[in-house]
Order: structure tokens, then C-alpha cells, then sequence
């Protein structure tokens, strides 16, 4: 049987959880925060220097790059997903670059929930996986607090049981 690229990094046949869509506007609120302000003061400073022409293409640059980000905002956020099976979590994510992080139960360590200002404004959560190993962190952006606190206990749960064992 052959299957695509795709479909290795989320294999069907599995209940895949999407993020909430409020990941999206959270995401474009830094995206203004940050770039909006950045635009400005160099914008501020060609023009003020006599570089007007230079401040004109800077501001048609940054739009374009804001509607680019915009999209890839949105697309990025669509790309997470995750899923509990029985031995282990599955988490999905990435456009470009795919990734597919499988995190076995037994070897979690740790079970971080974590929100920063424009999250908890929003009305969201992140929930991050620790193991032994550096590279196999896993993180779920995006969820309701009641989702990611479930998550965090159900993992914490299945962790305990699992490396109870070794």
C-alpha cells in the first residue's frame, strides 16, 4: 500500500484535534504589535532624513510583507493538530517544513501548560511536552484552558501510569 507524504505526517484513521481558531487572530495581534510600530519609526526616520522615495518602498514592502504573514499566520495555525492513542500522543504541525512529533507516554517527564498576556486575553493555552531527550519536545498551541487542562491531567495520568512500569 502506498500512501503520500501527507498522509505520513498524519496518518487517517486517527481523531486528529485541531487548535481553536482564536491561535489565528492571537498570532496576527503580535504580528501587528510588532511589525506596525517597526514600519513606522523607519518610515518616520527616511522621511525625516530627506529619503522619501526610500520611505515609500519601505511602507509598499511592509504592506506586502504583512498581507504574506497574514496568510501564513493563518495556514500555519490550521497546519497543528494533535491526537491521544493509547501508548502515546501524536502531534502534527508545520506548512514547509512538516513535523510529526510522537511522544510515547512512559517517557514524558514533564507536562508544562503555559499562556502568555495575549493568550490568557484571548482565552487560550499552550500545553508542552518535556522528555529526556532535547530534541523531542512536543507543543500543542491554541487550546480552550478547560481543553488544555484536561490534556495536561489526562497526559500527567497516562506519564505516571506508564513509567510506574520501567
Amino acid at each position: 500500500m502506498k500512501i503520500s507524504v501527507d498522509q505520513a505526517f498524519a496518518p487517517p484513521g486517527e481523531g486528529w484535534v485541531s487548535v481553536s481558531p482564536k491561535l489565528t487572530t492571537a498570532r496576527r495581534l503580535v504580528l501587528v504589535l510588532v511589525l506596525i510600530p517597526l514600519l513606522a519609526v523607519a518610515i518616520i526616520v527616511l522621511a525625516v532624513a530627506g529619503q522619501g522615495l526610500i520611505a515609500g518602498l519601505m511602507a509598499l514592502g511592509g504592506l506586502l510583507l504583512l498581507i504574506y504573514l497574514w496568510w501564513l499566520i493563518g495556514r500555519r495555525v490550521r497546519s497543528f493538530g494533535y491526537v491521544e492513542r493509547e501508548d502515546d500522543l501524536l502531534v502534527t504541525s508545520g506548512i514547509l517544513f512538516r513535523r510529526l512529533a510522537i511522544v510515547p507516554y512512559g517517557r514524558m517527564q514533564l507536562v508544562d501548560l503555559v499562556a502568555g498576556p495575549i493568550d490568557r486575553s484571548m482565552g487560550l493555552a499552550t500545553v508542552q511536552l518535556h522528555t529526556a531527550a532535547a530534541t523531542s519536545d512536543a507543543k500543542i498551541p491554541g487550546l480552550q484552558p478547560e481543553v488544555a487542562a484536561g490534556l495536561r491531567d489526562r497526559l500527567a495520568k497516562r506519564g505516571e501510569g506508564r513509567s510506574a512500569g520501567l
